[in-house]
């Protein structure tokens, strides 16, 4: 009993993540695992966390540790990372994530080559997505889980990049996903369990080194 209430105690301090709606989504299987929670960030902690999102006005994928954000937006990335989330998304996808380190990288800005259908790299255990946009009415940038690379029509489920939502989906060399192509505002914050502390390693240098080319590029407007 007293687990219990101290599981319970913990998860009423989540103040950006509903993890029950979490765990009562059921977890999909075909054509590899994944769910989608419309309200993973609950309507109330939209706000803060979209006044306190990182400002990003090129298009790219950028580590967490090379933007600056503020204290609503630092919180839901310590709570995303935590123990209660860790062992949710471990029992949901039937994965041992222990001692598994975390990735986390965020998006403002979508380019038109974004989208292209790809799976993510084998280094990669889980991948989570959690949008921040206000609303979405384009008919581009809706990220679609597909059934092989080749078509973008062969779809199982479409995902409206609205806030709050989160999909979540098992990385395997067949966890194809892609979108038809937008440009303007985007925002996403992706989290990876991965393999090693050296995928994390790589992949900051990676995404450092692509992050500096980006900034000798003409910002957006």
């Amino acid at each position: 009993m007293m687990s219990s209430m101290t599981e319970i105690g913990t998860r009423e301090r989540l103040r950006f993540i509903d993890l029950a709606a979490f765990e009562r989504t059921p977890l999909a299987t075909d054509p590899y695992p994944y769910l989608i929670v419309p309200g993973f960030v609950p309507p109330a902690a939209r706000p803060p966390l979209s006044a306190d999102y990182p400002t990003i006005d090129r298009p790219g994928s950028f580590p967490v540790a090379d933007v600056t954000y503020g204290p609503a937006f630092a919180e839901f990335l310590a709570e995303i990372q935590g123990p209660e989330v860790r062992e949710a998304f471990a029992l949901k996808f039937g994965v041992d994530l222990t001692d598994r380190p975390t990735m986390v990288t965020v998006r403002g800005q979508a380019q038109a080559k974004d989208g292209r259908i790809h799976t993510d790299t084998a280094t990669k255990i889980i991948t989570v997505l959690v949008y921040m946009n206000e609303a979405w009415e384009a008919p581009g940038g809706r990220l679609r889980l597909l059934r092989s690379n080749t078509d973008l029509d062969d779809m199982v489920a479409e995902v409206p990049p609205a806030a709050g939502t989160l999909l979540a989906f098992r990385v395997t060399p067949h966890s194809w996903h892609g979108h038809h192509p937008i440009s303007g505002p985007r925002r996403v914050v992706q989290l990876n369990w991965v393999e090693s502390d050296a995928v994390v390693r790589r992949e900051r240098l990676r995404h450092g080194f692509s992050a500096r080319i980006k900034q000798l590029l003409p910002a957006r407007h």
